[in-house]
């Protein structure tokens, strides 16, 4: 099966993208929820990045019932 990026909305806060990004290089979502603010308060670029792949990226399908 191949690794596809998606957004992780069981483990969102917003949308669901850090969870997703957390979920594909398998690592801690708190790590990527760091590493993404200071994107934001850094650059400044985080911000953008983050609506564009809320955009994109598809929503993960639930395995539970």
């Amino acid at each position: 099966m191949e690794k596809r990026l998606y957004r992780n909305r069981s483990e969102a806060k917003l949308a669901g993208v850090c969870a997703g990004f957390a979920e594909y290089f398998d690592i801690d979502v708190t790590l990527v929820r760091i590493l993404w603010l200071v994107a934001v308060f850094g650059a400044g670029t985080g911000i953008l990045l983050y609506i564009i792949f809320a955009l994109v990226l598809p929503v993960k399908e639930s395995s539970t019932l």
